[in-house]
């Protein structure tokens, strides 16, 4: 028994080494010299936008690159009074907000500076301008704070002025202005609010969760910072109200009345509407230590595993029974391998990214929709605006591995995006890419995502020795002890997962239970966050209290009448 496990560990090993020599036969390892290269492709790509955008935009919102002219993106999503804005108004400069951290990532402080100054002097928000509270917050907001703190950061390297913490002030007037509403009898905030007058007669009061429900980042940040708890009272009271309205098996919907509570949208998944909410659970746990947050993660996350997996693939479900709705990909599910790999779960993010990467080969680009069921585009919606997903988990899994391979996807996301989407103008969105026709909007998170993260794909400097939650929109904030209700407990052997009674009886729970990364738990059994191995090897068993987790889809295993677990059928 003994000598046949050495052998199987010894041809395992081989078997390494044996890939080990064709990975570095066939030339893919990527060596430093390649790395800088593609890191300097990121760095011309990021200015070719970035110049652009400041020559025929700034300071209005976004640029139009095939006309070299501009859009105030941020306020035509509502609507804009011009007889009340100041005569010197053009817009909030939103691209350059959303690229001042990236200008810090690549190492620009120079620039860096220049736009901290012209928005310490220059931008307002007493206008008249309806805009969405969601987006607004994401890139407007969560952009000044995280510029404020690389700018107090960096307070002696300003040679013009002293930084007087104008962008933090900024931040407070607009966090201010975000209140109103959330002045419902739900505490859910509107998803369109005025920036003059607060919330108009008539306003909608429809809202996606993603809308009310990622909010706590930037808000929970702006209170630490500025000692107005306000802020982070309002975020989280409609978390907490989102959370209470889910169903028994622990999903929820993606619209709903924020006057009502009640949902009008009932299916649901990890892309459009809800994507953010369960990325901002992981990361505000990580950011202010808060054990609500974990516990909300916990549970929404095994529940997407049992109702949206299949296979490599989450398709939609109907968060009252758990039945499938709709099979698409969309491309904003690519975050989901990202989040995947912060959680330690990488078997699972991997599978998931690789079939991105398929999609992605196939068109050149990811199609904002793919029907999975017929492996073919959405009528539709066949377009792609520059979105970062896929680059941002792309990047978590480099991190968190090493493997060369996905330096091979940064460069085949960095080859399609001069190939196709680079005009002269700056990058220009895709309206159908089975065409690949563009459509003529340069997107601000290209700028302080899609960016950002190719560049610290080959390029990480700027996170050495410091640790850094990123938000929705791609905006450093780090990660502060004193931000922390308590810090993280260090995991050891004592208070891992099971506690051995005798020699055939076990009190055993997963890796995301005991909040460790699998890896450090079971051995090299364990394959996903949420497995728990059978207590046998050879899956035999005498009652259910034996049968572990299923790796693939978080369900409790049962013992069969013939001993064996498994994921079996309810007979009645």
């Amino acid at each position: 028994m003994g000598s046949s496990r050495c052998e199987k560990r010894f041809v395992v090993a081989l078997l390494v080494l044996l890939l080990f020599a064709f990975v570095n036969s066939r030339g893919s390892a990527f060596t430093h010299k390649k790395k800088v290269q593609m890191r300097e492709k990121v760095r011309k790509m990021f200015y070719h936008a970035y110049d652009n955008y400041m020559a025929h935009a700034f300071p209005h919102d976004e640029l139009k690159p095939l006309t070299k002219t501009f859009t105030d993106s941020l306020s035509e999503l509502g609507n804009l009074n011009l007889e009340y804005l100041p005569q010197n108004y053009n817009g909030s400069a939103l691209s350059l907000i959303e690229s001042l951290s990236s200008l810090i990532v690549l190492g620009n402080f120079t620039e860096f500076e220049r736009g901290v100054i012209w928005l310490s002097e220059n931008l307002t928000f007493d206008v008249d301008a309806r805009v969405n509270l969601f987006e607004c917050n994401i890139r407007v907001l969560g952009g000044l704070i995280s510029a404020h703190i690389l700018a107090s950061e960096n307070k002696s390297l300003f040679t013009n002025s002293l930084y007087d913490e104008r962008l933090l002030h900024l931040a407070q007037d607009l966090g201010q202005r975000f209140l109103p509403a959330f002045e419902t009898p739900t505490g859910l905030p509107y998803a369109l609010i005025n920036l003059k007058h607060g919330v108009i007669e008539n306003e909608t009061t429809e809202t996606s969760t993603s809308g009310c429900g990622s909010l706590i980042l930037e808000m929970g940040a702006l209170s630490r910072l500025t000692g107005d708890s306000r802020f982070e009272r309002a975020a989280l009271r409609a978390l907490r109200k989102l959370w209470s309205m889910r169903s028994s098996l622990n999903l929820l919907g993606t619209t709903l009345n924020v006057l009502t509570g009640e949902w009008i949208e009932y299916s649901s998944g990890i892309g459009a509407g809800v994507d953010s909410f369960y990325e901002y659970l992981m990361k505000a746990y990580i950011l202010f230590g808060r054990d609500e947050y974990w516990d909300m993660f916990h549970s929404a996350y095994l529940a997407v595993q049992k109702y949206f997996r299949h296979g490599p693939w989450y398709h939609e479900a109907d968060m009252r029974s758990g039945k499938a709705t709709y099979w698409q990909l969309t491309s904003l599910q690519a975050f989901w391998p990202g989040l995947q790999t912060l959680v330690g779960d990488i078997s699972a993010a991997n599978l998931s990214h690789r079939e991105f990467f398929y999609v992605w080969k196939k068109y050149g680009v990811l199609p904002e929709r793919y029907l999975l069921e017929h492996a073919t585009l959405h009528p539709t919606e066949k377009y792609y605006p520059l979105r970062p997903e896929f680059a941002e988990s792309t990047y978590y899994l480099y991190q968190a591995t090493k493997d060369p391979w996905y330096l091979e996807v940064g460069e085949s996301i960095i080859s399609s995006l001069n190939n196709h989407t680079k005009v002269d103008g700056g990058f220009a969105s895709v309206r159908d890419v089975s065409t690949m026709k563009h459509e003529d909007h340069q997107h601000s998170f290209f700028l302080s995502e899609t960016c950002k993260y190719l560049y610290l794909l080959y390029d990480d400097s700027f996170l050495a020795g410091r640790n850094f939650v990123f938000t929705t929109e791609g905006h450093p904030l780090p990660v502060r002890s004193l931000w922390h209700e308590r810090l993280p407990m260090t995991y050891n052997p004592s208070n891992w997962t099971s506690s051995f009674k005798d020699d055939t009886k076990a009190t055993r729970v997963s890796a995301l239970e005991s909040q460790v990364c699998p890896e450090m738990i079971y051995g090299s059994k364990v394959e996903s966050a949420c497995h728990v191995p059978d207590l046998r090897v050879n899956h035999r068993c005498t009652s259910d209290a034996e049968c572990g987790i299923d790796s693939t889809n978080c369900r409790k295993r049962t013992c069969s009448a013939a001993s064996y677990c498994g994921l079996w059928p309810f007979v009645h």
